[in-house]
């Protein structure tokens, strides 16, 4: 979209996400957002922070946030360059750990949003792990 920014969109296995890539001349710094295709309603935006919060606790890497205007559930980050240039692989990294933590969550984000859920229930209903064949 211009010199500084790229924007894609993301086919992932809940959702398509849309990714902007920015440059961010006064950090020096390029900046990773990927939002989700739903937006918050308003009467469930509490409990969208409970469980955002409760996320980030788990994340090394970035972090989502609202953006409370639009309603937007993204997957934010950064990385800092300093003069330095970021390498295809650090960009593949971002982008990689920025979709995989999308659809990690998007069901807990779904849960709350969609399904009148409560955060911790939303959380804990889509991180049990599968084991062994049925």
């Amino acid at each position: 979209t211009g010199s500084d920014e790229l924007t894609l969109v993301v086919a992932g296995s809940w959702s398509d996400y849309h990714v902007s890539l920015n440059w961010r001349e006064d950090l020096e710094a390029l900046h990773l957002a990927c939002a989700f295709e739903f937006k918050v309603p308003e009467a469930r935006l509490v409990e969208c922070y409970k469980l955002v919060a409760q996320i980030n606790e788990q994340l090394w890497i970035g972090h989502f946030d609202i953006w409370t205007q639009e309603g937007l559930i993204m997957f934010r980050q950064g990385l800092m360059l300093n003069g330095a240039e970021a390498t295809p692989e650090q960009c593949e990294a971002m982008l990689r750990a920025a979709l995989e933590a999308c659809e990690r969550y998007y069901k807990a984000f779904q849960y709350v949003v969609w399904a009148g859920k409560d955060a911790k229930t939303a959380l804990g209903a889509t991180m049990f792990e599968t084991e062994g064949q049925a």
